[in-house]
């Protein structure tokens, strides 16, 4: 059998479960949601990573639509509601290809059926305005996880990208943890600081996840899992899910785009600027020096290590699709994760691994955090704690 015949295969028994997608993002910013400006039934590569072709290209049998908003939002649950909205909207345009999933149940439902089974995924702590009941009504709503911080510090946890201000979790940010368990909410550990990632191992009693982040140890980047983390996995029970941000993955890019954010300042411009004088300078810096290109190679050897240190049963993917403007050759849209399976194979990875990379991991650790929230309901009421009770 060629690789590519057993790639088809594996995907059609055990398709790919990816961790985090900001198609929902994507479609605000670039759309305000009229859908019908970007029908993704359609090919959209033009303007995004994602659409459903694509997805079934790529052997895509579940996703965690990420339902960011930016830290600066001046109503971040409000804006968190619209891009449920929209997660919902597809859903319902879609109901040949897409499921609503709540459950692992509702993930094997849809395997059965044939069609990708659609998650949610608030990234970052700040969705919640610091209030437990908020909280409850995102998991209400569908939202399976919630990542405790995006790129800022949130007032009861620190991020990886941000100075340090808690030292990890406050007494409300682990209230936070044990509410998620409760609920049945996976605590999602990418984007926090490792100091973060600790306390929320400490603090859970369910499996966590990182819906998108890969290993320090072979790119030296804050948003990446430690080995020290990634070793307290199989005794939580949790799963690291691999990202392909080459910023993230290569550290060729990582150090690109540090001498590139430097030269922005250099030039009185904020890093993140794309006003058409700050990408004048920035186009200007990536002739001089041009952008280091990660490959499908690149991602399997993070997949290599983080095998190593945690174990294929703490695997899995999470691609950062329409979250990122780059990424790897080989795995340019959502229709390239059989590239990367197809590169696990001839590294020696069994059958057996891949569907537990692919499909099982993901489906197991969702089906044990509703383990524990079944038991932790029958002991525990809603906690009604609030910041300034916990916190001062």
């Amino acid at each position: 059998m060629t690789s590519v015949e057993a790639v088809r295969e594996l995907l059609s028994e055990f398709p790919v479960v990816d961790g985090h997608n900001d198609l929902p993002w994507a479609l605000r910013e670039q759309v305000r949601y009229d859908l019908d400006a970007r029908d993704v039934a359609a090919d959209q590569s033009a303007h995004l990573h994602t659409d459903i072709p694509r997805l079934r290209a790529g052997g895509v049998g579940a996703q965690y639509w990420s339902v960011y908003v930016r830290t600066d939002s001046p109503d971040p649950v409000a804006a968190t509601l619209e891009q449920i909205d929209c997660v919902r909207q597809l859903i319902d345009r879609h109901p040949e290809e897409l499921r609503s999933a709540l459950t692992a149940a509702d993930m094997e439902a849809a395997r059965r059926e044939g069609r990708i089974a659609s998650l949610m995924g608030a990234e970052g702590g700040h969705s919640i305005a610091n209030s437990l009941g908020t909280l409850r009504g995102l998991y209400g709503l569908g939202v399976r996880y919630l990542t405790l911080t995006h790129n800022d510090n949130v007032d009861w946890a620190d991020s990886a990208t941000d100075k340090p201000r808690s030292g990890g979790l406050t007494a409300f940010g682990r209230e936070v943890v044990r509410e998620m368990n409760r609920l049945g909410m996976l605590v999602d550990l990418s984007h926090v600081a490792a100091t973060t990632m600790r306390d929320a191992l400490d603090a859970s009693s369910a499996p966590v996840i990182f819906s998108h982040s890969s290993a320090r140890a072979v790119c030296d980047h804050p948003r990446n899992v430690p080995d020290d983390v990634l070793e307290r996995l199989p005794a939580n029970g949790g799963m690291a899910m691999v990202t392909f941000v080459p910023k993230f993955v290569l550290q060729a890019a990582v150090d690109w785009t540090a001498a590139a954010d430097e030269n922005m300042r250099a030039h009185g411009f904020h890093h993140l600027d794309t006003t058409a004088e700050a990408m004048k300078v920035h186009r200007a810096f990536e002739e001089r020096h041009p952008r280091p290109v990660a490959t499908v190679a690149t991602v399997a050897d993070h997949l290599d290590h983080m095998r190593e240190v945690a174990g294929i049963d703490h695997l899995g993917i999470g691609g950062d699709y329409d979250g990122t403007a780059f990424t790897p050759d080989g795995l340019d849209d959502v229709s390239g994760y059989p590239n990367l399976i197809a590169e696990l194979l001839d590294r020696g990875w069994s059958k057996a691994d891949l569907a537990k990379l692919t499909w099982k991991n993901a489906v197991r650790v969702l089906d044990a955090a509703e383990d524990v929230a079944r038991g932790l309901q029958a002991t525990r009421s809603p906690s009604n704690a609030t910041i300034e009770s916990l916190d001062g």
